[in-house]
Parts: structure tokens; sequence; C-alpha cells
């Protein structure tokens, strides 16, 4: 019998998008969470829904390790747990069944469960802890396993609490444990990772939380408070991983990487030193890559670096306030390509005020910036953003998408679902056109025909909502 049972409700099989693309991660924050615990004297088991077959999973789980505590801990650096799917929402809702019916105390913590903790009562939870969950887990734990009253925890929502309040967060990062990651079955992410891609990537966070104000981003585990691990602890942690599991690449989960002053620049002699360097990507602000950072970066093993880049118009920037302007975008694309490192776009549409006419300077900013992959996503409202608080009158019975391929718009935007759904199309058809092009490949250039047809295809339909 094991005291608790870690695991989080995001099935990538539950997401056919992801699923496809087959990029699967282990959920960071469960396994920081779970070696937390061990480091305070409970014993702790883990299911890993990220490469599970469904909640049935879950279920044959609970009754091998038979815990007194059921814990469904999000990983809140997965963003797509931060957006709250509807799949992944349900699928929470049964594994809280599955754990009561076998007698177990449950306990909730992510971002969902944070802002709909009601919900989640309802559904049979027994506890929703309120943003970053270790230390009040912990409290948590030690009182239920003493008999003793949990009504005065600060963090912790249940039937019961007549008030709810939010605990600070952890300022000194360097006090957790590395991730629990001899819980994971590392050759199983492996074998897929190489079938698939050729290589294994893993993932690395080095920070908790983001500073800036766009105003369509939910946070709400960490608001607008940031704090960093130490350039020393995060190359300890990737010489053991090295040495450890020998990857081939690396993923930093960060909002943002190196967002400290000269942290960058320190990390790359302490990584090089080491010996600790592998290739990797990660994300950063456009306004924050230099003619200091690319190279930095580039130094250090940097192969992709990912921009929010979101919009070519400077009025739609303005109006999510990015705090960053379109001609950094430009700027930061030609600085990373000239340092040899990728460039990837994250794109929204559908912002309240978008033109066709600002349409189409996003569309010529992804010709002119030439990035090497992009990501597309229409505007999407979450509960604590000024977005939110702007369109929730326009919203209607569904609030979230089912999965991360379901593109609705969910308040009235510029245009309706279809559109968004069209230039989605439009948008990758001739992404994928231009860059067999300028990166011919046989394959590439086998499906230019196709692209280009649905490329008219979807112009042709565009024009129809105009």
């Amino acid at each position: 019998m094991t005291q608790i049972l870690l695991g989080q409700s995001y099935y990538l099989r539950f997401d056919p998008k992801l699923w496809e693309a087959m990029q699967p991660y282990p959920p960071l924050g469960t396994l920081y969470t779970a070696s937390w615990l061990r480091q305070h004297g409970y014993e702790v088991a883990l299911f890993d829904a990220m490469l599970a077959e469904s909640e049935e999973e879950w279920a044959l789980a609970l009754d091998q390790h038979k815990p007194r505590y059921a814990i469904i801990y999000e990983d809140n650096f997965n963003y797509l747990s931060k957006m709250c799917l509807l799949r992944m929402r349900e699928a929470a809702f049964n594994m809280i069944g599955m754990a009561k019916s076998r007698g177990c105390v449950v306990i909730l913590c992510g971002a969902d469960a944070t802002d709909h903790f009601k919900e989640y009562l309802a559904n049979g939870a027994d506890y929703c802890i309120l943003g970053e969950g270790e230390e009040t887990l912990v409290e948590l734990l030690d009182q239920l396993s003493a008999g003793k009253d949990t009504g005065q925890i600060v963090g912790v929502a249940s039937s019961y609490t007549l008030q709810v309040s939010r605990r600070p967060d952890i300022t000194n990062l360097d006090k957790l444990p590395f991730p629990a990651w001899d819980l994971v079955d590392i050759e199983k992410y492996r074998s897929l990772w190489m079938k698939h891609h050729g290589y294994f990537s893993m993932n690395i966070v080095t920070t908790r939380g983001c500073p800036y104000h766009c105003n369509w981003c939910a946070k709400p585990i960490w608001g607008q408070r940031y704090n960093s691990r130490s350039p020393e602890n995060v190359v300890a942690e990737m010489k053991w991983i090295k040495e450890t599991f020998a990857p081939d690449h690396i993923w930093f989960a960060d909002d943002i990487l190196g967002l400290k002053p000269k942290w960058i620049e320190k990390f790359v002699d302490m990584v090089i030193e080491a010996n600790a360097a592998i290739p990797f990507k990660c994300l950063q602000r456009a306004d924050l890559v230099n003619e200091k950072t690319a190279p930095a970066l580039a130094k250090a093993g940097c192969k992709t670096v990912w921009l929010g880049a979101e919009s070519g118009s400077q009025k739609i920037l303005d109006a999510m306030d990015k705090g960053d302007t379109v001609d950094e975008i430009y700027n930061a694309a030609r600085l990373l390509k000239a340092n040899g490192i990728e460039v990837g776009f994250f794109l929204q549409f559908g912002y309240p005020g978008e033109t066709w006419d600002d349409v189409q300077k996003t569309l010529k900013m992804v010709r002119e910036c030439s990035p090497d992959d992009i990501g597309i996503s229409v505007s999407y409202p979450l509960p604590g953003t000024k977005f939110y608080e702007r369109v929730k009158l326009e919203l209607g019975e569904k609030q979230n998408w089912v999965d991360s391929e379901d593109l609705a718009m969910l308040y009235r935007g510029p245009f309706p679902t279809e559109f968004y759904r069209v230039l989605h199309g439009l948008v990758h058809y001739e992404f994928r056109a231009w860059k067999a092009l300028r990166q011919p490949s046989l394959r590439g250039l086998v499906n230019i025909p196709r692209n280009l047809a649905g490329l008219l295809r979807s112009e042709a339909k565009l024009r129809s909502y105009l």
C-alpha cells in the first residue's frame, strides 16, 4: 500500500493534433511535487497520464497501489493544462470518481482547479489547492495524517472552507529538489521520440511565472510574479540529466528563458565549463533578443527559439498589451537566424478589433521573416485576464475548447469560427509551400501542388466572409 498516488489529467491520446505530432514530455510540475513530498517523508507513486490510453489506466494504478491519498496535480508548465481543455477536465472528473469509489482522499491542484475549484469539489474532490502547490500540499497532508483540522490552511479550498486565500509563492527555487525522474518510464518516451523524430528530447524548467502583462495570458498559478533558479542550479541539473539519461535535446519549458539580467550570459559560461551543454529549444520575447543574447544562446547550444509574435499589426500588439513591436519581431528573427538558431512564431488571430488588413499584415510578417515553424491559434478568453473581462458577456455555454484542434471562437470575434479554421489552413498551406521552395526536399517539392491547391481553395472561402 502506497501513501500517495500522484497523477495528472492531460492525456495526449485525447488531443488528436498533438497525438499525431507525438512530442510527449512528462509532467514536470507533478514530478517536482513527487520529489518535494519524498523530501518531506512521504511515500509516492506516479501515474503518468501523458502516454496512457484512458482513465482506466488510472483505475488500474489505484488498484495496484491502494493509496490513502489520490492527488491529481497538473503540470503547470504545460500550456494546454492552463487552457483547461474540456476533454481533460472530463478526465479529471472521471479520475476523481474512480479514486473516491476506492475510499481515497482526493486532492486537486492546477490551473483549472484554481479557477474552477467549486466545480471540482462538486464532482467529488475533497480539497483543491489554489496556486502553487508544494508547500500547501505538505501542510495539508501533515494535518490530515495527524487527524487535525485543515480549515485554516492557507491556499486550500474545501466544501466547508468559508474563506479562500492564496499562499505566497516559493521565491528560492534552488531549494526544490530535482524532479523525480526515476518515477518516469524514460525508455517509453525515448522510443517514441526516436521512432517519430530520430532524437530524444527531455524537459527542464528554470523559472516560475512571467512578469509581463499580455492581457490574454492567463496566470492562475503565479500571476505577475516571477522567480528564477540560479544558473548554477540549472547547470547542475543539466549535467545530471546528461550523465544519467543522455538525451539528444532539451525543451526549456519556461514562459521566457533567462529574464534576469546577465542570466543567459552566466549560464552559457557555466554550462560550457561543466560540459553540461545539450542542444535545446526555448521561448523568448522579441524585445529580449539582442546582439548579446542571440550569440549567447547559440553558444549555449540553442537550436530553436519560439517567439510569441502573435500579430504583424502594431495596432493588435498594442491592444494585447504585448509591450513589444513588430520591428522587434523582425529584428529578433534576423538576429537568431544570423546566429544559426531556428525561429518559430506563435501567431494569434481573432483578437477584438482585428480586421482583414491586420490579418494581411501578419501574413506579410510571416513571408518576410521566413520562420522555420509556426503555431497558430485564435484568441482564447480565460478567467483572470483583462481579455476575459472584456468579452465575458459574449461567452456562450461553451467556454473552453474540447482539444487543441478545436479553434472555436468562444466569443463574438471579428469573423465566425469557420473563417478562422479556413485561415488556419491557408496560413499553413502557404507556409509549407514557401518553405519547400526555400529549403527544397523531395517530400516538400512533391507536396507543393497540393499545398498550392489548398491555398487557392482557402483564399476563395475566406473571400466569401469579407
